[in-house]
């Protein structure tokens, strides 16, 4: 039997548990081939400074049964407005069995095109910046809507990788991975969200994050005007 490819989009910047915490998930049957692909096999520095080593490139990646697109820092902006990168995703999304993001990769599915007439998700500090791409946003941790599959923030992807396992390999790998994984969360703190995390902590956290959030939303702008959203 034929392998399930899947490929997780690799940039500058991005957030490494975005890849990390779905590719833990994904990798776990024997079935399944993930790449982790890059423009070029250049090492790539993560959003906290992990070096990750891409394994394909967009022209030497297989045809993909999963794409899946991280979010990302900064230089997520340039990914979002890459013409070989959105142009990569839009080729595979069109034999794909499943096109996917965790966070706000999903931004980068829309810039290519990819999300709208679809309801999905991405981290809650930027739904409103994935709206304005013409996206029915849902505040869910993960928002399956026919073939999409998004997950919400950071450590939404393992939430997200469970789920699109469960659809791949059955519900009895998925809830295996997850032991094996020991994934049964118990926070210290009951912070996770805007409405749990309260007023003062999440003010705090965005103007730490506003030359992000910033950034963001300019190229959003700029995306809009030429999706004509």
């Amino acid at each position: 039997m034929d392998k399930i490819q899947i490929g997780f989009l690799i940039y500058p910047s991005v957030i490494q548990l975005d890849v990390m915490g779905a590719y833990q998930v994904l990798a776990f049957p024997h079935n399944t081939d993930v790449h982790l692909i890059g423009k070029t096999l250049t090492p790539i520095v993560s959003n906290e400074g992990v070096t990750l080593t891409p394994t394909v490139t967009l022209e030497t990646c297989p045809p993909l049964d999963v794409i899946c697109v991280p979010g990302g820092g900064m230089d997520q902006v340039e990914a979002m407005k890459d013409s070989e990168i959105l142009n990569f995703l839009k080729q595979q999304s069109a034999t794909a069995q499943y096109v996917t993001s965790v966070c706000t990769g999903s931004m980068i599915l829309a810039a290519a095109g990819l999300l709208q007439g679809y309801k999905a998700t991405c981290h809650w500090a930027f739904r409103d910046q994935l709206a304005a791409l013409g996206v029915e946003v849902v505040p869910q941790r993960v928002v399956i809507d026919r073939n999409r599959i998004t997950g919400a923030g950071v450590t939404s992807g393992i939430d997200f990788g469970l789920a699109l396992l469960s659809l791949l390999c059955g519900e009895q790998i998925a809830k295996m991975a997850q032991l094996m994984m020991e994934y049964t969360p118990e926070p210290p703190f009951d912070a996770g969200t805007p409405e749990t995390a309260g007023e003062e902590v999440m003010e705090a956290l965005l103007q730490v994050g506003k030359p992000l959030v910033d950034a963001f939303w300019a190229q959003t702008q700029a995306t809009a005007a030429q999706l004509k959203v």
